[in-house]
């Protein structure tokens, strides 16, 4: 699977830089822009939307699907959601189909943009309860791993799902998380954190 994700390059704005010479002043213009092609503006998340949305929506008309479709931009990824009935098709089990839809509709932004997109499509709001199944499997692993002192091997997940572990895992002190093997059996192992 490629990683999509997009380095942040931002600088603090308490931190003052004097340039020593012309060159140095030609070398911050030249990283201040390219600071500005890694991060893309809100705008381009919003387009990358827009063209994940339309792809979305062609494949819901060839289904013969009815589905409403919703473009925004949210926690700096462009987000595409679908609700609607009959869409448990759409989602598959465990939400493969769901992840292999986004990535469909991922490559369909690269081919328009010629960038790589960090699109988040949802359906039926199965990302948001997933987020709370996954949030409570990682609550009781981390309990188990408090009460026995042993690493906790959790199931195989999907980037997604791995994601949502390790934020609720880090979030709480004398545990942390990590990813270990190869897709598609990556799975995460939580263990008492290393003082």
């Amino acid at each position: 699977m490629t990683d999509t994700s997009i380095p942040s390059a931002e600088q603090s704005l308490d931190e003052e830089t004097v340039p020593a010479s012309t060159e140095d002043v030609e070398e911050t213009e030249a990283e201040s822009a390219a600071a500005e092609k890694k991060a893309p503006a809100e705008s381009d998340l919003f387009r990358q939307s827009e063209i994940a949305a339309d792809y979305v929506e062609g494949l819901l008309d060839i289904l013969d699907y009815d589905g409403d479709i919703d473009e925004l931009v949210s926690g700096g990824r462009p987000v595409v959601e679908v609700v609607g009935g009959r869409l448990q098709n759409l989602i598959g089990q465990r939400g493969a189909t769901l992840e292999a839809l986004q990535e469909l509709a991922r490559l369909a932004v690269f081919r328009q943009t010629g960038s790589p997109s960090r699109l988040l499509l949802d359906v039926g709001g199965y990302r948001a309860a997933r987020r709370k199944e996954l949030a409570a499997v990682a609550r009781n692993a981390v309990e188990k791993v408090k009460e026995y002192g042993e690493p906790v091997r959790l199931e195989p997940m999907s980037a997604f799902e791995r994601k949502c572990v390790h934020d609720v895992v880090n979030a709480i002190s004398g545990v942390e998380s990590e990813s270990e093997g190869v897709e598609p059996n990556r799975r995460i192992v939580v263990r008492p954190a290393a003082d």
